[in-house]
């Protein structure tokens, strides 16, 4: 058997795709310093080094890392372009909402995108997992679970490209390409974790405890079977 893949770390990802990204756009990128191209030239190499990185550790394309590269293309591009406001705020909501129905979507194909955010080889024994379902004729029960539990994730999804947009809307006031709309972007950027991550991560909980319950109700495991055990010392 192939050996597992490494397990990513989630802070570091966040900070590469996302945190770092953002800040350079939002503080960097006036004309004092970096300036609008350079700005987000030196933005996007943080998810494109991330990810390659993470592809060659791993051999997985990084998910956030695409999301992460998209959304800092489409931020920089449109203040590039020196767009009207409300379109910052439909890129803001565009992205959740793109992810929202990808998984959505995958839930009718062979691959559905819930495994990898809620149900995946990295945290679960899936192996033991299927065998035990299997054994209690329990797979058309769990994917009904799974299911469910992709509706939950969805509404996490959604729940914040409305926040995003209506943030954005609130916040986004000044003219594109001057300090004053930089500052506002940073702002934004700073209240999306109490105002839009926190909830849509309390979703996202709900929606992986009951996913959790119900494989110990279908498989017949405990919490500590159905994880990973912890590598054997030498």
């Amino acid at each position: 058997m192939p050996p597992p893949a490494k397990r990513e770390n989630l802070l570091v990802n966040l900070i590469f795709n996302i945190a770092i990204p953002s800040l350079i756009l939002a503080k960097a990128s006036t004309p004092e310093l970096l300036g609008p191209v350079w700005g987000l030239i030196i933005a996007l190499c943080f998810p494109v080094s991330y990810g390659i990185w993470d592809f060659v550790q791993r051999r997985q394309a990084n998910f956030i890392s695409i999301i992460g590269f998209a959304s800092v293309l489409l931020t920089g591009g449109l203040g590039l372009m020196q767009v009207d406001n409300f379109w910052f705020a439909v890129k803001e909501a565009a992205v959740p909402a793109i992810i929202g129905t990808a998984v959505w979507i995958s839930m009718y194909t062979s691959r559905p995108l819930v495994r990898q955010f809620l149900f995946n080889e990295q945290a679960f024994d899936t192996t033991k997992i299927n065998a035990a379902l299997a054994e209690r004729d329990n797979l058309a029960a769990f994917d009904r679970l799974l299911r469910s539990s992709t509706y939950w994730l969805v509404g996490s999804f959604t729940l914040s490209a409305v926040l995003n947009f209506v943030l954005a809307r609130w916040l986004l006031q000044s003219p594109t390409g001057t300090p004053e709309f930089n500052a506002e972007l940073g702002k934004m950027n700073a209240l999306s974790w109490p105002v839009i991550v926190i909830p849509s991560m309390v979703i996202m909980i709900f929606a992986l405890w009951r996913l959790i319950g119900g494989i110990k109700r279908l498989s017949g495991l405990s919490f500590e079977e159905m994880v990973h055990a912890k590598a054997e010392k030498k």
